[in-house]
């Protein structure tokens, strides 16, 4: 019999939570909502559950490779149809406990799509720690291909946060689909879908998105769409895309001639600007100012326009999407991370030394000048310095 908790009928679902962990440590599997469909958990760490779940993946997939005109192919990858079975963890960075060596793109997405609808599938190396190794016996056979790529998943809805909040240890997830593929995402959708197979659905309404989570697959610096699902192809060509910041003080003399300089190394050495995202930011800038005209008139002497510069201050904005930051000081690294002290591996000064770009504000032309030097020198050795995992080979081609 298959019971049905309403939590928008209750302002305290701390009761129905309780009962959920409680029937997922004993072994059962449970319905929720995410934010793009409904699915099932399993306790990843309960063999009577996991068994559960994959009788109901095996119905589904049959279902769903029938549909697609699979069924004559019995070795045929899950990587073939839209929906899988995924390890779902509680956050970013609890991932990395499972996922021991990853890439800097895959770090990237991870970073700036979860919690949310993406469904990052990655191989994992044996005997490198990952927390993988140590689910029970049928978990990891479920969410793992037979190549060693597993699903992850980090999703961003109140249940499931409320779920990981009571029960130590990563969940099994599957979504829910007709076998057409079409996404459920109505409570009373998947209680028709599912009828008495399971004991217990959370209902919190229509999921927000009303479609799958997209299926990414991120090999080292290559990443291949699966099946799109609620992140589009566009949106995912830019989530791939390295940020690197560059960082003075007011954000209108250093760092705005950095980040020009930078777009036109970027241009020359790989045909295009827009493979990597530049932008600047000051530790203490205004909104709105433009850049110095000292600044603009040594840009336009290579050919470079600066005239459209408008300063902003280094945020929590800028800090979430930013995969490297290079300071014109130490004083400017000291005070990132002084605000955010996580930031330590990203954030560098522009000189490798660690030495200071000097700030020639209220200078002449020619201190500008020198300036410019400075800091284009400095570019092209961090520029040849990164690894080729940092930038995407294949962004934007499909």
């Amino acid at each position: 019999m298959l019971t049905t908790f309403d939590l928008r009928a209750t302002d305290d679902p701390q009761d129905y939570l309780h009962r959920t962990v409680q029937t997922l440590v004993e072994g059962g599997i449970v319905a929720v909502p995410t934010e793009s469909t409904y699915g099932l958990i399993a306790h990843a760490l309960n063999p009577s559950g996991v068994a559960q779940l994959s009788e109901i993946w095996e119905t589904q997939k049959n279902k769903l490779r029938e549909h697609a005109g699979l069924s004559t192919l019995p070795n045929a990858e899950t990587s073939d149809l839209p929906v899988t079975p995924s390890l779902l963890v509680s956050s970013v960075e609890a991932s990395q406990d499972y996922l021991t060596d990853p890439s800097p793109l895959g770090s990237r997405l991870a970073r700036r799509c979860w919690p949310g609808p993406l469904q990052l599938e990655k191989k994992v190396t044996p005997n490198t720690g990952s927390l993988a190794e140590c689910l029970c016996g049928g978990a990891l056979s479920l969410v793992q291909d037979t190549s060693g790529r597993i699903a992850f998943r980090v999703i961003a809805q109140r249940v499931v946060e409320g779920i990981h909040r009571f029960l130590q240890g990563p969940l099994v997830f599957l979504d829910l689909a007709e076998p057409d593929g079409k996404p459920i995402h109505s409570a009373e959708h998947a209680r028709i879908y599912l009828q008495d197979s399971v004991p217990l659905l959370l209902d919190d309404g229509p999921t927000r998105y009303g479609g799958r989570p997209t299926r990414v697959n991120v090999e080292k610096n290559l990443y291949q769409i699966l099946h799109e699902g609620v992140i589009e192809e566009a949106a995912m060509n830019q989530f791939v895309k390295p940020v690197v910041v560059l960082v003075c003080t007011g954000n209108t003399c250093r760092s705005p001639m950095a980040e020009t300089l930078l777009r036109e190394q970027l241009n020359k050495k790989f045909g295009r600007e827009d493979l990597v995202r530049v932008l600047s930011a000051g530790v203490a800038a205004g909104n709105g100012f433009g850049a110095s005209s000292q600044a603009v008139e040594v840009m336009g002497h290579r050919g470079l326009d600066l005239t459209g510069h408008s300063s902003q201050p280094l945020d929590d904005e800028i800090i979430k999407v930013a995969d490297v930051i290079l300071t014109m000081t130490r004083g400017h690294r000291s005070a990132i991370l002084a605000a955010w002290p996580e930031l330590d591996s990203r954030v560098q000064t522009l000189r490798r030394d660690g030495g200071d770009i000097s700030d020639p504000v209220g200078m002449p032309v020619e201190v500008y000048e020198s300036c410019a030097n400075q800091i284009d020198g400095e570019l092209s050795a961090w520029i040849d310095e990164l690894d080729d995992d940092f930038f995407p080979s294949n962004a934007g081609e499909r």
